[in-house]
Formats: structure tokens, sequence, C-alpha cells
């Protein structure tokens, strides 16, 4: 079980990947960003898909809160070993203290996501429409920029805990490896925040008939 948490961590790192790659046409190449969402809403394999992401993400949040206490009450021991970076430490420290805020806020915006495109689909080509809807909510909008900040943190935490846990961090290759870590953090969590704010500005540029 001492796996369990980087694997289904890597599963749902891949799928945040795949995801924001194709919500990332909805700005690049609107009428691609149709056809992608209609292909993968007509697959046969995405009830599956999303039944297993949902399980795995489960599995993920049960094994991560037990961490969570288990390590509570084993407070005062070193997780990191003696080679710990103090320079990036106060960083890699304050998202693990904010990541039960960053997985709540997450969790939320999931929710709110799904009502808004997935339980109550649009048809087959106003899926950008659909979309650029509900981020002219002022509230949806600020939802969709900061569940993109909580990824970023919660990134920022659990990538450098998945390297530990697969054995991969060690002396030689710490300094790189949470390097790694970071930028994949900000490079995704700045990519979700970022989109959502784009999209609205070009659905205002749209709708001012720029």
């Amino acid at each position: 079980m001492a796996q369990a948490i980087p694997i289904t961590a890597a599963i749902l790192i891949l799928f945040v990947l795949a995801h924001g790659l194709g919500a990332s046409l909805a700005l690049l190449d609107p009428a691609g960003f149709e056809s992608y969402a209609t292909a993968l809403h007509h697959a046969p394999w995405l009830p599956p898909l999303e039944l297993t992401l949902a399980l795995v993400g489960l599995i993920h949040l049960a094994l991560t809160l037990q961490r969570v206490i288990t390590n509570r009450r084993a407070r005062g021991t070193a997780p990191y070993g003696l080679w710990r970076s103090r320079r990036l430490q106060p960083l890699t420290a304050l998202a693990g203290r904010t990541a039960p805020f960053s997985g709540a806020l997450l969790l939320l915006f999931l929710a709110v996501h799904l009502v808004q495109l997935r339980w109550h689909r649009p048809g087959d080509g106003l899926e950008r429409q659909a979309l650029l809807l509900a981020l002219a909510s002022p509230w949806a909008l600020g939802l969709y920029v900061l569940a993109g900040v909580a990824l970023g943190i919660h990134l920022l935490h659990g990538a450098e805990s998945l390297f530990r846990s697969l054995g991969w961090l060690d002396e030689t290759n710490a300094s790189g490896l949470r390097l790694a870590s970071r930028a994949l953090a900000a490079l995704i969590g700045g990519g979700f925040a970022l989109l959502p704010l784009a999209l609205r500005a070009t659905g205002a540029l749209a709708g001012a008939g720029f």
C-alpha cells in the first residue's frame, strides 16, 4: 500500500496533463476543441475511464488522509532525510501545510465543473460556448482561477512526494528533481489559472464585436 499513493498521484497527474492539453484547444483552436470534445464524449470508453479515475481519486484521497493522520501522530521525525534542501524547505513546507485546503478547493471546483459541463453536457458544437457562458459568472471565473492556483500548490507538494515515495529522490539528484517538481507545478498550475482568464477575455472581445 505504500506505493499506492504515488501510483494514484501519477495517474491523476497524467489525466490533468491530458485534460489541460485538450482544454487549451478552446483558446488556441476553437474548431479543433469542438471536434475533440464531440469525439471524446461519444467515445464508448469514456464512462469506464471516468469511473476508473473516480476510483483512483477516492483511493488517493483516502490514503493521503491516512498518511496525514499517521504523520501527525509521529510528529517530530524528519521526513526527507538529512540532505533536505534548507533553502527550498519553506516553500515545500508551505505547500505541505496548505495541501488539505488546496485539495478541498480542487474537490469543490471539480463538482462545479462537472455540473456545468459534464452532467448537463452541452450539445455537439456548443462546448466552448457553454464554457464561455460559465466563465461569464464572476464567482465561477474566480473559482476556476483559484483552482488553478490550488492545483499548482498541490503539485508543488505532491510531485516531490511522488519522487520520494518511489525512491527516486536521493542525495545526488535531489536538487534536479526538486527543480523539476517546481517547474511542473508552475507550468500546470499557471496554465490552468491563466486559461479561464484568457478565455473570458476572448469571449468579452467577441461579444464586443472585435
